[in-house]
């Protein structure tokens, strides 16, 4: 018997949540939709969804790891029991009453010619803080699936048609028969033939090799709404992969990233900005004007004795809320006080005597013979 683990991929001590992340991407890759024909990828994917039915139930798991089967019974997998007394009684219930019995765990096949949704799409899309703070519409070209126009979806080759499985009668089910010490009980499995399609197709379709669609780039405009930020899940309704049997089309996700701008930085819905103040605004106050995102430039009062570091709150001057909410953010402005690294003798004349006023001890530079060579030849 082929062991559970390996055919999922994952170690024995594998967690539960690493089990069914691994289940999903098998199933994704082996799905017979996207296999059509292919009787090894359908082989594997039936033991796939086979080895998680077990380990995928922590009790069951347990039982297997304990006994080497899902059945904790002495008989354990093998013997006259052909499978244990889970799955015979599944089977009972099955054959009784039409449906699955809680005890076995497995129900009638779905119909193979029922509608089914198609697969959803998901893809990142990048946008401008600006972009994200006005709101935008993008048009993308979405690499997604369509009926072959050259068979109609039916797979065949144009003239010809699929035909009704002779195996199975349509229905894309076979019974088999088992004799217990119960008694003789049916059950229910995919047929080998059709692959659980109830049709046949001889001739395929030489565009679409027989798998009815195409993958085509279709172009749709999308409009996302002001205040997203990075991470935020839009639904594009009906743009993700075909149906299948006239079933609905799946529904494309875009994950929004965010750009970082050159001034602005977010946090949630606040923005924060540098604001450069003169030595002489930070110490006597001054009105500013501080540059937003979306409203251009916003005068700001600044008070005296405003320090290096301090940080002025322009209220609503932020991002705005998604999904309805009201009002916007803050804007915080972090203040930088501009020192000048060159000045004129008069501006350094001004700021020694204020230094002196202040009683403050600082650097003066005499003048050299060779400045005042200088000062005379250039005036």
């Amino acid at each position: 018997m082929e062991d559970l683990y390996q055919i999922l991929g994952v170690p024995r001590d594998a967690s539960q949540a690493d089990i069914k992340k691994a289940y999903r991407q098998l199933v994704r890759q082996y799905h017979p939709d996207t296999h059509q024909g292919d009787a090894a990828a359908e082989e594997k994917f039936k033991k796939i969804n086979a080895a998680y039915s077990v380990i995928g139930d922590p009790e069951k798991r347990a039982r297997y790891d304990q006994f080497g089967s899902a059945d904790s019974s002495p008989f354990g997998g093998g013997g006259g029991f052909n499978g244990g007394f889970g799955d015979l009684f599944g089977d009972l219930f099955e054959q009784v009453f039409g449906g699955g019995g809680g005890m076995g765990g497995f129900g009638r096949r779905a119909d193979p010619n029922a509608p089914r949704g198609g697969a959803n799409l998901e893809m990142s899309l990048r946008v401008t803080l600006l972009e994200a703070a006005n709101g935008t519409t993008r048009n993308l070209e979405i690499p997604n699936q369509d009926k072959c126009d050259t068979c109609g979806g039916s797979g065949a080759k144009p003239g010809t048609k699929p035909k009704t499985c002779d195996t199975c009668g349509g229905r894309g089910q076979v019974e088999s028969m088992a004799r217990t010490p119960f008694g003789q009980f049916v059950s229910l499995n995919a047929c080998p033939k059709c692959g659980g399609t109830g049709k046949i197709i001889e001739e395929p379709c030489e565009k679409c090799g027989g798998g009815g669609v195409v993958r085509k780039v279709h172009k749709v405009e999308v409009k996302i709404p002001a205040g997203v930020e990075t991470g935020t899940r839009l639904r594009v309704t009906g743009e993700g992969e075909l149906g299948v049997n006239g079933g609905p089309k799946g529904d494309l996700f875009l994950v929004l990233d965010v750009a970082r701008h050159e001034k602005f930085e977010r946090d949630g819905g606040d923005l924060h900005t540098y604001l450069t103040l003169s030595y002489p605004q930070a110490v006597l106050g001054a009105t500013v004007e501080v540059e937003t995102l979306i409203d251009g430039r916003e005068k700001v009062g600044v008070p005296a004795g405003t320090e290096h570091g301090r940080v002025l709150k322009i209220k609503g001057k932020g991002m705005p809320r998604l999904r309805g909410a009201r009002g916007r953010g803050d804007l915080y402005a972090h203040v930088l006080i501009n020192i000048p690294t060159k000045l004129t003798d008069k501006q350094r004349g001004i700021i020694e005597s204020l230094a002196k006023e202040m009683g403050d001890t600082v650097e003066h530079k005499e003048e050299g013979l060779f400045d005042k060579v200088k000062k005379a030849v250039l005036g």
